[in-house]
């Protein structure tokens, strides 16, 4: 078959590899800059100088022997060593967490910076409608713009945050729309921010109060190198409260709340889909009539792992 992928995440390289492999015509479309979804990384300028920020997603945990195996054939490495010791150690691909999508996506046809916004069904088959992602300053493409068309496709799978692919699905697939409904985000702030000196903190920190839901000095990974550089996200509640704030108020609150000096170069990114509270409770969606499907961490839990297990997943129905 000749199928499309919408989101080039854990999920839908996933689901891409697996499809690929049994020799099928595979294409990726996403709104990134790369492949990697929430395993981002940010790089930041100063003084001459690239800083990197691992913005998204901070570390890896592993249940699943096969995913194991795909994070050391990978060559992730431990950071900090788990504290309960439940799932084994946290993992980060080297040199960023940007690193282990990259990998993944090699060889594969991958479309980025656009943004899908219209799905339609021909006789010939799908046909996927997109428009740059530069120009989308929300969660959904402004109207009147119109869209390039590509395909036919024999199937779709869609791999974005379950409201995106909702809105996608609400008219050809009525009934795939209203089951992603019961899922439920909160969304996140993440603070960049690099300085001259270390700041008195340990490597990572987990408040039970306040804004900050997560700190990390990202320069204490393995494999990272520059000065001193944190990645600062907000807890869900604080998110919310602040999900319409400015980057600039958002930076400015939390560097208060750490008491830390001027940053040398900061930044603050919005993930509007970050932390899944409530999942589908299910592997994967998948309309064999329609040949449409759907994936994502989103599916099953808010892991990365879940996120690769759902693309998986969705590569075994298609085949079916």
């Amino acid at each position: 078959m000749k199928i499309a992928i919408i989101g080039a995440g854990l999920a839908g390289l996933a689901c891409a590899r697996a499809l690929a492999a049994s020799g099928h015509q595979v294409r990726l479309f996403d709104k990134g800059r790369a492949a990697g979804g929430r395993l981002a990384t940010r790089r930041l300028e100063h003084d001459g100088q690239t800083i990197r920020f691992d913005h998204g997603a901070q570390y890896l945990r592993v249940r699943h022997a096969g995913f194991g195996r795909l994070l050391a054939e990978q060559g992730c490495q431990p950071w900090p060593r788990s504290e309960d010791g439940e799932d084994g150690p946290r993992l980060v691909p080297v040199p960023a967490m940007s690193a282990l999508p990259r990998a993944l996506a090699q060889g594969l046809d991958l479309t980025t910076g656009v943004h899908v916004a219209a799905l339609r069904r021909q006789e010939e088959g799908w046909m996927l409608g997109h428009v740059p992602a530069a120009v989308v300053k929300g969660p959904i493409a402004p109207p009147g713009l119109e869209p390039v068309w590509e395909g036919p496709f024999d199937a779709v799978a869609l791999t974005a945050p379950a409201p995106q692919s909702a809105a996608l699905l609400a008219v050809p697939a009525p009934d795939l729309a209203e089951a992603l409904e019961v899922v439920e985000y909160a969304p996140c702030w993440s603070w960049m921010a690099a300085f001259a000196e270390p700041l008195p903190l340990p490597d990572t920190l987990r408040p039970d109060l306040g804004p900050i839901g997560w700190a990390a000095r990202n320069n204490a990974k393995p494999g990272r190198e520059g000065p001193e550089a944190w990645v600062v996200q907000t807890a869900p509640q604080w998110s919310r409260e602040h999900l319409e704030s400015s980057p600039e108020q958002v930076s400015a609150a939390l560097r208060a709340v750490l008491r830390a000096p001027e940053p040398l170069v900061q930044a603050a990114h919005r993930w509007r889909f970050s932390l899944v509270e409530r999942a589908l409770g299910r592997p994967c969606l998948w309309d064999a009539g329609l040949k449409l499907g759907v994936a994502g961490d989103f599916c099953l839990a808010g892991r990365a792992e879940s996120a690769f297990l759902s693309g998986e997943a969705l590569a075994q129905a298609m085949r079916s």
